[in-house]
């Protein structure tokens, strides 16, 4: 395929499906090209700037991809949470240097990717605290500072020394208080000190 036409091919998979990050396999069936051949062909498509590498075997237009599309792709269990979940839902003023992701699954050497869009960190959690958001990849605000305060209690920090809060009083208690119930009791302490 010339370039002009991987630039037609990846707008109208973007316009008709949605779809902006692509598999190496993905790739080699809408070229018809070998995963060899192909391997060529991105190198060069990269380098002219007409696809971006994005993290290993994941590929899409430049400036295409946001965070949401990206993690899913790596990890369909992964959802976006932390840090990331707070300064989206600006309940921090601090711009996140990493995008945590909890997920049911162990990532083992890959538990840290590095991309264009920055770092994401896949944190493998268990029981109730695991909780895939219903409506979008990024956690409610609510479930965002749960996740926070038990990550920085997994790493042994107060949450309160890394970021400053705002916006506290917009959380609804009811949903805050419903989430609670999934996390150690400490974290409950926590997040009640948080909110004082």
């Amino acid at each position: 395929m010339k370039a002009i036409d991987w630039q037609k091919t990846l707008q109208e998979q973007r316009d008709k499906y949605g779809k902006v990050v692509f598999t190496i396999t993905e790739l080699s069936n809408i070229s018809l090209l070998a995963p060899k051949s192909l391997k060529g062909s991105l190198s060069r498509l990269v380098k002219s700037g007409i696809m971006q590498h994005y993290t290993k075997g994941r590929y899409g237009m430049p400036a295409a991809v946001r965070i949401e599309d990206l993690v899913p792709s790596i990890d369909p269990a992964a959802y976006v949470t932390g840090m990331y979940a707070l300064y989206r839902h600006q309940l921090i003023t601090q711009v996140p240097t990493e995008v945590s992701c909890f997920t049911n699954h162990r990532h083992n050497r890959s538990r840290i990717r590095v991309t264009p869009l920055g770092r994401i960190v896949f944190v493998c959690v268990t029981g109730l605290v695991y909780s895939y958001p219903q409506k979008n990849i990024i956690v409610s605000p609510e479930q965002a500072v749960c996740d926070f305060v038990h990550l920085c209690r997994k790493r042994g920090i107060s949450p309160s020394d890394i970021v400053t809060f705002r916006n506290l009083n917009h959380l609804d208690s009811g949903l805050l208080q419903g989430r609670l119930k999934k996390y150690p009791s400490t974290v409950k302490c926590d997040v009640k000190r948080l909110l004082q």
